[in-house]
């Protein structure tokens, strides 16, 4: 054997000049990457940078136009997923594929039976399941329905997936975007675990700071390529960031003091019934005042999404109180989105493309959404186009939105472009109050930094923000004061100042630490 082959026989896969086109989109240009055996391997880059794309050509989602993959140093044609398993990969896709109303045995099972006796297939498989269990800490309740199940559960059964599979290459998307700290914490010592047992990991993430704690070795792409790959022991965040943006970024938030006054937006007893029956908001009360910025923190489904949309007038109170800026908003006097605007209150929404732009309009068009009606955009019967157009143009230009043209249909810009459109419509209203849900979700690290600047600027203009966002780092980094919700109830507040992620943490799982519990004892005092 020439050492040649050996080394490429160390190698669990090899991508050697992998490209792939969609019309004119370049997505891989001609990628080159080497995964050894039995480590964990991290991919990172901004939005649109490839990554996703190269994972799914490794899994047999899309064929490559131009290139060779190698499984353990022997070329390997992989034309559909079914051959990728076969080849002993394995991949957890960031939404998880599971049927809800199946046990965890039965979806492990699904696809891979053994033969037609089912009862076989099913005795073999909890044998095997409870062996990987106790071997990688990955125990999992296999006859409860997957739906009663937490996120963290149900991604342990995602990786026993791919195990019962055969995998031995397992390929992580963003693992921990619906984690708490705890459960992200568990998952790296699985990791670490399936990696001593000689599991090679690869991990796709946008937290830098994963990246540093969790991999051996990291590969950045920017623009498509290929632009770096380095042991984790020898980089830095910030030097991973300047990869994968091109230039220098900023990764702490730098903020003085907040010097609070009046409370301009308070709720009291805040409950919210959805229409299945279910109890979304429970008895939720809370204050926000001028010059302050209060976070949300939470486990994503735990009723922030609800009172974002009630505070901004999407769904009505059903029950309880809402005080803006003097006005009482309740079940007797509801108020509209137009109409909350009206007083004085901005809504960046966690879902920008299902609530906050409309793709098929040109960007002046969706820069005016919600204040269409507004005397500077109207004339006697029409709207002024130029004027709407110009207005359009300036603000895109303070706030670098690229590329700066009007005309550009929405769907057009970057995720992180058309955050800081609607980012840029909410804040040039100058609202008193600002509502902002997920404002850097699915935004590129290099526009991140910009829209926490802004976020802070409202803060020290004397307005009132209230956040929601499920990054721990971005809460701790922006908020003054920190609010926990669990299952619809605000269970616990701290001070940004002593919080962190293991208090955060437990406070997700409705685990209220003695130390929140003195603090909150003492503010009632």
């Amino acid at each position: 054997m020439t050492a040649q082959t050996d080394v490429a026989a160390q190698m669990a896969i090899e991508l050697r000049g992998i490209d792939k086109r969609f019309g004119p989109v370049h997505a891989n240009k001609y990628i080159d990457l080497k995964v050894e055996q039995g480590t964990i391997h991290g991919i990172v880059g901004e939005n649109g940078a490839g990554k996703s794309t190269l994972m799914s050509i490794i899994y047999g989602f899309y064929e490559a136009d131009e290139g060779d993959i190698l499984i353990d140093g022997q070329v390997t044609k992989i034309s559909d997923s079914k051959i990728a398993i076969a080849s002993g990969i394995g991949m957890v896709h960031q939404h998880f594929m599971l049927i809800q109303n199946m046990t965890a045995l039965e979806n492990v099972v699904l696809g891979a039976e053994r033969g037609i006796m089912l009862n076989d297939s099913m005795k073999h498989a909890r044998e095997v399941l409870e062996r990987l269990s106790k071997e990688y800490s990955l125990e999992v309740p296999l006859d409860t329905p997957v739906e009663q199940l937490s996120v963290g559960l149900q991604q342990r059964i995602e990786i026993l997936k791919a195990l019962y599979r055969g995998a031995k290459i397992l390929i992580l998307d963003e693992p921990t975007g619906v984690l708490t700290p705890q459960e992200t914490e568990h998952l790296f010592k699985v990791l670490a675990s399936l990696k001593e047992q000689g599991t090679t990991v690869i991990m796709i993430t946008h937290k830098l700071q994963e990246i540093m704690a969790a991999t051996d070795n990291v590969s950045v792409m920017r623009r498509g390529e290929m632009v770096a790959h380095v042991k984790t022991s020898e980089t830095s965040r910030e030097q991973l960031a300047e990869l994968m943006v091109g230039r220098k970024v900023l990764l702490r938030v730098e903020k003085g003091e907040a010097a609070p006054k009046d409370a301009l937006l308070e709720v009291s007893n805040l409950s919210w019934t959805a229409p299945d029956g279910v109890l979304k908001l429970d008895d939720v009360n809370l204050n926000v005042r001028a010059g302050e910025i209060v976070g949300i923190a939470g486990v994503s489904g735990n009723g922030q999404s609800e009172l974002l949309d009630v505070l901004s007038g999407i769904k009505q109170v059903q029950k309880g109180e809402v005080k803006v800026n003097g006005h009482v908003i309740d079940k007797s006097h509801p108020l509209t989105p137009s109409e909350v605007r009206a007083i004085k209150v901005g809504h960046i929404p966690e879902d920008r493309h299902r609530m906050g732009l409309v793709n098929s309009f040109a960007a002046d068009e969706a820069f005016i959404l919600g204040y269409h009606r507004l005397p500077q955009y109207n004339g006697k019967v029409f709207s002024l186009r130029n004027e709407i157009t110009k207005d359009c143009a300036e603000k895109m230009e303070k706030w670098d939105v690229r590329p700066q043209d009007p005309n550009l249909k929405t769907a057009n810009f970057s995720g992180g472009n058309q955050q800081k459109l609607v980012i840029a419509r909410e804040m040039e209203q100058d609202p008193d109050v600002l509502l902002v849900g997920q404002p850097t979700r699915g935004v590129d690290i290099g526009a991140i930094e910009s829209i926490h600047n802004r976020i802070i600027d409202m803060r020290d203009a004397g307005k009132a923000v209230l956040l929601v966002s499920v990054e721990l780092e971005e809460i701790m980094s922006l908020a003054d004061r920190i609010l926990v919700m669990f299952d619809g109830k605000v269970v616990g507040e701290v001070p940004a100042s002593v919080a962190n992620e293991q208090i955060l943490g437990l406070m997700m799982a409705n685990i209220v630490p003695d130390e929140v519990k003195a603090l909150q004892k003492e503010a009632q005092a």
